[in-house]
């Protein structure tokens, strides 16, 4: 004996059956919260701000990756 049953309704009417909580309100809030701060940190995903973060740091991160290099190859630190 085969039985199926089709269920024709919304994702709100299937939560609202069994029970489970209304999260659109929180959904909305952190997804604005999301876009808010994507917003406010879209010019630092420019190439040029990205370039010029990168070149203040100047040789220094190769410094560094070289030491962290020696000390992974048991090797003396580069400091």
């Amino acid at each position: 004996m085969k039985v199926n049953i089709e269920i024709d309704c919304t994702p709100a009417e299937a939560r609202a059956f069994f029970g489970l909580p209304d999260v659109t309100p929180l959904n909305e809030q952190l997804v604005g919260e999301m876009s808010k701060r994507m917003g406010a940190n879209i010019e630092a995903l420019e190439p040029d701000a990205l370039m010029r973060n990168w070149m203040t740091m100047g040789g220094e991160w190769q410094k560094q990756f070289m030491s962290l290099m020696n000390q992974a190859a048991g090797g003396k630190s580069g400091s």
